[in-house]
C-alpha cells in the first residue's frame, strides 16, 4: 500500500512539474521577435480568446492555455485591447500580461497629410475607430467644437509628430492629445507675439505654413517665399499659390498647372480669391510654421522656379522682372517636356 501511495506521490509530482515546465518554457508559435493580436469586446470568453491565440499562432499549447485560463479566473480581468507577444514568452507571462492589462503602446505616426480622408485611413489603420468614425468626427462642428476648430480649419491642431495610445482609445482621446501637443507649441518661443507680429492669427499662420510646405524643400527658400506672401497678404493681393490649385483639384501629382485650371471655383483657389484659403492644404511641420513666424522682411512680390530646375527660385519686386524669369522657366520646362514624350514615344 505504502508502494502504490509512494509511486501516487511521485506521479503528482512529476505532473507538477511537467505542469509548470511547459508553463514556463517557451511557448510562442511564431518566428518574428514579436506579434500582436487583438482581443474585441465580444472575444472575453477563455475559449475565444485561446482561439485568437491559436488562430494567429501566438501559442502552442492551446488546451493547457485554456485550462489555466479558466482555472484562475484570469477571462473576468480581461479587457478589450490589442496585446504584444515577444518570441518564445511563456504562458504565464501571457497569462499575466493579460490578467494586468498590459496593452500595447501604438504610435500614431502623423507626417503630411492633405486631406481627412488621409487621417481618417491612418487612425483606422491603427486603431479601433473605423474611418467612417473619424470622418464623421472631422465633419462635425460640434464635435470639433471644444478644440476652437470647424470643419474647414481641424488640421490648424494637428502638428506632424509621434503620438502613442492604446489601440483602442477613444477618438476623443486622441484628439485631446493633439489639442494638448498644438496648445504647448504655441506657448513656446513667443510664437503667439510673432504671429501678431506678422499681422496674422495662429490659424492663419498654419495656413500660411501649409502652402509654403507644398511650395518648396528647402528652407531657405521658404524664408523668401513666405515673405512673398506676407507681402501680398499685407498689399490685398491674391496670393496666386500654385499648391492651392492643385489643393482644389485633389490632384497632388501635377507638375504643371495650365490656365484652365485657374477657373477652379474651389474656395482654395487663390488666384480667384484673395486671402488666405479657408482651411490648411496639409499639415506642415513645426519647422516650417517657424519659418512664416520669423520670415525675413522683403520687398519679394513674386518668385518663379529657376530654369535650371535645382529647386531654387527667382525672387522679384516688379512684375516685369518676374515675367522675365517666368518666360524662362516655361521654356525649359517645354524643352523637358517635349523630350519626356519623345522618350515614352521610343
Amino acid at each position: 500500500m505504502r508502494k502504490i501511495i509512494g509511486t501516487f506521490v511521485v506521479l503528482i509530482v512529476l505532473i507538477t512539474i511537467g505542469f509548470i515546465w511547459v508553463l514556463e518554457s517557451p511557448a510562442t508559435a511564431f518566428h518574428d521577435k514579436k506579434a500582436y493580436f487583438i482581443i474585441s469586446e465580444d472575444s472575453l470568453s477563455s475559449q475565444h480568446i485561446t482561439q485568437t491565440l491559436l488562430h494567429q499562432h501566438i501559442i502552442q499549447h492551446g488546451r493547457l492555455f485554456q485550462f489555466v485560463l479558466k482555472k484562475l479566473h484570469i477571462a473576468k480581468h480581461i479587457k478589450p485591447g490589442k496585446y504584444e507577444v515577444q518570441k518564445n514568452a511563456n504562458l504565464l507571462s501571457i497569462i499575466r500580461m493579460l490578467k494586468n492589462n498590459r496593452q500595447a503602446s501604438i504610435n500614431l505616426v502623423i507626417n503630411k497629410l492633405r486631406i481627412k480622408e488621409d487621417l481618417a485611413k491612418l487612425i483606422a489603420k491603427n486603431y479601433s475607430t473605423d474611418s467612417v468614425q473619424v470622418m464623421q468626427f472631422l465633419n462635425s462642428n460640434d464635435s470639433l467644437h471644444p478644440y476652437h476648430v470647424d470643419t474647414s480649419t481641424v488640421f490648424t491642431i494637428i502638428l506632424p509628430d509621434t503620438y502613442t495610445f492604446y489601440w483602442n482609445t477613444p477618438l476623443r482621446k486622441i484628439f485631446n492629445k493633439l489639442f494638448v501637443t498644438d496648445s504647448t507649441f504655441w506657448s513656446k518661443n513667443n510664437r503667439v507675439q510673432k504671429a501678431r507680429d506678422i499681422g496674422l492669427t495662429q490659424k492663419e499662420v498654419y495656413i500660411l505654413a501649409s502652402i509654403v510646405e507644398e511650395e518648396s524643400n528647402i528652407d531657405e527658400e521658404r524664408g523668401k517665399i513666405s515673405s512673398v506672401y506676407l507681402n501680398r497678404l499685407h498689399q490685398n493681393m491674391a496670393l496666386q499659390a500654385c499648391p492651392t490649385i492643385k489643393y482644389a483639384m485633389k490632384d497632388f501629382a501635377l507638375t504643371r498647372i495650365y490656365e484652365k485650371y485657374l477657373f477652379n471655383p474651389s474656395p482654395y483657389n487663390t488666384y480667384r480669391n484673395k486671402g488666405l484659403p479657408p482651411g490648411p492644404i496639409c499639415t506642415p511641420s513645426p519647422k516650417c510654421i517657424d519659418i512664416v513666424l520669423n520670415a525675413p522682411k522683403t520687398n519679394y512680390l513674386y518668385f518663379v522656379a529657376k530654369s535650371d530646375f535645382s529647386g531654387y527660385s527667382h525672387f522679384s519686386s516688379n512684375f516685369a522682372e518676374h515675367n522675365a524669369y517666368a518666360k524662362q522657366y516655361q521654356q525649359a520646362l517645354d524643352v523637358e517636356m517635349a523630350k519626356k514624350q519623345k522618350t515614352k514615344g521610343e
